[in-house]
């Protein structure tokens, strides 16, 4: 069974990792209800440790001069101390749920990236969405689930 057409357009993220989710010929019938990439995060579900690392995220990005970037281990350690290291993963995870709502870019060597494929030291820059207060364009953004940048 091929892809159709309509599933190639829409682009799914899980709620969970903010991984790109893959289409998969089993999913067929119930696509529009996935929400989940892999039967951990399924396991895991909706986990509300990442809304702190959303939050520290996005001021620090506000902080920062337009076009300047942040380390995800200055979230991490901003937000675990001591233990930060052990949040590397949760920080990059909320990065990329960011990232799926249009509000940050991924970035490796100054280009933006896929954050699904990303290996290796990452930078987030914030995108107008998330430096303009119109909520607006976010919300129209995180639905459109498109293009990289807004």
């Amino acid at each position: 069974m091929s892809r159709p057409a309509s599933v190639v357009e829409q682009r799914r993220v899980c709620v969970v990792c903010g991984r790109e989710i893959e289409w998969r010929k089993k999913w067929a019938r119930d696509w529009e209800h996935v929400k989940y990439c892999s039967d951990a995060c399924r396991g895991r579900r909706q986990d509300t440790t990442r809304d702190p690392l959303q939050t520290a995220m996005v001021e620090l990005l506000r902080q920062r001069a337009v076009g300047a970037t942040i380390c995800p281990s200055e979230v991490a350690r901003l937000v675990g101390g001591e233990e930060w290291r052990a949040r590397m993963e949760d920080v990059r995870a909320a990065a990329r749920l960011l990232e799926a709502q249009g509000l940050v870019e991924i970035t490796q060597a100054g280009r933006v990236v896929d954050p699904s494929t990303a290996r290796g030291p990452i930078r987030l820059r914030a995108t107008r969405a998330l430096l303009t207060p119109d909520t607006t364009t976010v919300e129209r953004r995180s639905n459109r689930r498109g293009a990289n940048t807004p």
